[in-house]
């Protein structure tokens, strides 16, 4: 008997877990989306991953740019995750960007960044694995954009010891 996948979308929705927005750059043209399906593969070489549907509008843009950006945001960025997870075109204009090693836009108030050059790409049922190498990246203070049973969250502050 086949896994019921909207079972497997509701437990796995009970894993919280940090938002990012993912950008690349092809040519002239950026892209964007909002990912939380990514993960540091490796530390020894250095991999990070981002999951992608192969039906997407990003799969072809990350395929033809061959890098990306993850942007991990912070707790008040709430607004920048549900604009990137909204299909079509995004619009960059009121953002403030910058770039590292790849030319991938960076948003330059997002809590942390990694900036990665694909170095291979993993088929996986429904999306594909794009696999980076980075070669860049920051982080600031602040605290993270959780998302947690369909909702966004913050972290509680963590009570100090009396």
């Amino acid at each position: 008997m086949a896994f019921d996948p909207m079972l497997q979308r509701q437990i796995m929705g009970r894993f919280a877990t940090g938002v990012t927005v993912v950008t690349t750059r092809y040519g002239e043209q950026i892209s964007g989306m909002t990912a939380n399906a990514v993960m540091s593969l490796s530390l020894d070489p250095p991999l990070i991953v981002v999951s992608v549907d192969c039906k997407s509008n990003m799969h072809g843009h990350l395929t033809q740019g061959q890098c990306y950006a993850i942007n991990v945001l912070r707790h008040d960025q709430e607004d920048l995750s549900r604009r990137f997870a909204q299909p079509g075109p995004k619009d960059f204009s009121d953002l403030k960007l910058a770039v590292a090693e790849t030319g991938a836009p960076i948003l330059a108030d997002a809590l942390a960044y990694v900036d990665c050059r694909v170095v291979e790409v993993a088929p996986a049922g429904d999306h594909d694995l794009f696999i980076g190498e980075p070669v860049a990246g920051e982080t600031h203070d602040g605290q993270p954009l959780i998302f947690y049973s369909g909702q966004y969250a913050q972290l509680a502050p963590i009570a100090a010891d009396s």
